[in-house]
């Protein structure tokens, strides 16, 4: 009688590897989860707090109470201001990073917010401008100008490299402009008292001019989502893009115009933010990679929850009153940008 040996149990199959693709679905879903908590903090966090159960009581049946005023006209509007406007720098600074090869890229420090505030400015006084919507065509202008000026002394300087050259040039123009600015405007007392929060980049008391924001603003995120393909295949430098069938000149116009629109609305709406870009884009990457596909969302995300969480935090930092939301972002981003680029290697465009 032969003995039987016992039956053998099949090892269980390993499971299957994530793609890229799962993994960029997960990470924009949890950027988006994030993003929801800080839109109800938002709502609910301020001078008067209001729990989340309320918030979401007086969101789905509003009725005539001082919480619900308060919620409709002042903190919804401001919070998908906010929302905007975030998603929109996020977008703009990942793309100029992009674009330029330049992992310090930022509307902010190339000086491209500077130049629409300037234009801004030049508008209220020599042309009589005051609506939204001409601070929109005034600041396209003046973001379009700048960035031309910043790319061509930047690509000429000896400053050692392309990167840095960049950075010098953007500086060094935003600070040429903000002292005109500042010339201009404490000439003028009407101007000054117009422009004199709008030039610090705030969100109170602007959650009226969202109607005529939103239309530019999403037009911009729009074109910008489908890019990341592109933006992958110009990463891998100008002869393999053009290998591969991508017309370079024509795609780098078009990306930069589209990140100058979304830097341009932003602009317009809030004032110049500095820094939201920056932090996101880089917040993105060390997320998902180089991979610009899944890095673009991610960096929208990661630049609505940074100017929303700064907005917070200036609502909460002082007993009275609030600290701007330019300000905030400026706390944050100063000693990033200055880690970044001693760590410049760190996370690669």
């Amino acid at each position: 009688m032969y003995a039987t040996s016992p039956p053998v149990t099949p090892a269980p199959s390993p499971p299957p590897a994530r793609t890229s693709s799962s993994r960029g679905t997960a990470l924009v879903l949890a950027a988006c989860a994030v993003l929801a908590v800080a839109v109800v903090a938002s709502i609910a966090l301020g001078a008067r707090d209001i729990s989340p159960p309320e918030v979401v009581r007086i969101l789905l049946h509003p009725d005539g109470g001082y919480n619900s005023h308060v919620l409709w006209t002042e903190r919804i509007p401001r919070t998908l201001l906010g929302l905007t406007v975030g998603a929109a720098l996020g977008a703009s600074g990942l793309m100029m990073q992009a674009l330029t090869m330049n992992p310090l890229a930022d509307p902010g420090i190339l000086g491209i917010e500077q130049g629409a505030a300037m234009f801004v400015v030049l508008g209220i006084l020599f042309l009589d401008i005051t609506g939204v919507t001409g601070y929109f065509w005034l600041a396209l202008a003046g973001a379009a100008f700048t960035s031309t000026l910043v790319y061509l002394i930047g690509t000429r300087t000896n400053a050692g490299s392309s990167t840095l050259g960049l950075v010098l040039a953007g500086v060094a123009l935003a600070a040429v402009m903000s002292s005109l600015i500042t010339l201009l405007v404490v000439r003028d007392e009407a101007v000054y008292a117009h422009l004199r929060f709008w030039s610090m980049g705030q969100l109170t008391g602007r959650g009226a001019v969202l109607d005529d924001i939103l239309p530019f603003a999403v037009a911009g995120l729009l074109l910008a989502l489908p890019f990341g393909r592109t933006l992958n295949v110009l990463s891998m430098g100008e002869d393999a893009a053009r290998g591969l069938g991508v017309r370079v000149e024509r795609s780098q116009l078009l990306g930069a115009a589209v990140a100058v629109l979304l830097c341009a609305a932003a602009t317009a709406a809030v004032g110049p933010v500095a820094f939201v870009g920056l932090v996101a884009a880089h917040c993105a990457r060390m997320l998902a990679g180089a991979d610009h596909r899944w890095a673009l969302p991610l960096s929208m995300a990661c630049g609505a929850i940074l100017l929303i969480g700064a907005d917070i935090a200036g609502r909460l930092v002082l007993d009275r009153g609030e600290i701007q939301v330019g300000v905030m972002t400026a706390v944050v981003g100063t000693p990033f940008f200055v880690w970044l680029a001693r760590r410049r290697n760190l996370v690669r465009v």
